[in-house]
């Protein structure tokens, strides 16, 4: 074989490595986004969005049906940032305060309670008000409060010396969620 030969046979070989190793299929579907095998790695134009199922080909023998004519890629999943459809379903926890900043405490605490069946991280913001209930600082931190339960939260100041301007602290009743 004459070297302009080895060198295309070498290319092919090279192409299909880097393929099967990126996980690359040659299927018109979407893939298996949710098991362990293969899925369509590369989009393509003649893939068909609007078809009722689709068929998963190639060597990853899955299949997965779309049912609609969305692309399903904001899963977070995979951490791309996408939201879940759990975070935009959780209403807004409660909170209280318990303790306000004092000079040699330096935070407010603050109990949040979750209404919703499922965890979730919440923002819980609490404005620090001098004698006259004028604004010293507002302070905003995120926690994690299990499904239908309730966790003490602590709120810094941004430093122990505006501890000394606060007389009272006012958290906003409902912490929102993130």
């Amino acid at each position: 074989m004459d070297r302009r030969g080895q060198k295309i046979k070498f290319a092919a070989v090279a192409v299909l490595v880097v393929l099967a190793l990126t996980g690359f299929s040659t299927s018109r579907g979407h893939g298996s986004r949710h098991s362990g095998g293969g899925g369509g790695g590369c989009s393509s134009s003649s893939q068909n969005h609007d078809s009722s199922s689709s068929s998963s080909g190639g060597s990853s023998g899955s299949t997965y049906h779309d049912y609609d004519d969305d692309d399903d890629y904001a899963d977070d999943t995979y951490g791309d940032g996408g939201s879940s459809s759990t975070s935009t379903a959780l209403r807004d926890a409660t909170v209280q305060l318990i303790d306000c900043a004092t000079p040699s405490e330096a935070y407010a605490t603050v109990e949040v309670t979750n209404p919703n069946a499922t965890g979730g991280y919440f923002t819980v913001t609490v404005d620090f008000l001098d004698a006259a209930s004028r604004r010293v600082e507002q302070r905003s931190t995120d926690e994690y409060v299990a499904g239908n339960d309730s966790t003490t939260v602590q709120v810094d100041l941004s430093s122990p010396g505006v501890a000394t301007k606060v007389d009272h602290c006012e958290p906003e009743p409902y912490a929102s969620v993130n």
